[in-house]
């Protein structure tokens, strides 16, 4: 039976969502947005202090569920303008070791509380 997985390190959902649902042996972690979970309040700078605590996030909720990034089999990222892709793989690199997850990246028009990128993931608890 499917059940959340939240924890207090992360920022809490900001609408009707978990912040991930466990079903058998994968986790399913909804897009994060780079909310201080302390604070509520959204990161100051660039893209890549946004991919980063965004990251941080993930890692909270996959930790949550007793498990580190290392088992992330794919994500999606969301970014408002595709010329922050170089800033973002940057960032992005120093968190995954190969073999890293299977990717998406995508530009959108607009993402909540007007942020420069959201990234959710799949990862498999084994």
């Amino acid at each position: 039976m499917p059940h959340a997985v939240s924890t207090q390190a992360a920022p809490a959902a900001i609408g009707p969502y978990s912040q991930a649902i466990r079903a058998g042996n994968f986790l399913f972690v909804s897009g994060q947005i780079p909310l201080d979970p302390a604070t509520g309040a959204l990161v100051d700078g660039d893209v890549r202090a946004q991919t980063r605590r965004v990251l941080e996030n993930v890692s909270a909720i996959v930790a949550a569920a007793g498990a580190t990034l290392g088992r992330v089999v794919k994500t999606t990222v969301y970014l408002v303008d595709m010329s922050d892709f170089p800033a973002m793989n940057e960032v992005y690199a120093g968190f995954f070791r190969a073999p890293a997850p299977a990717r998406a990246t995508v530009q959108v028009g607009r993402l909540p509380k007007d942020v420069r990128i959201e990234i959710d993931a799949v990862a498999h608890l084994g």
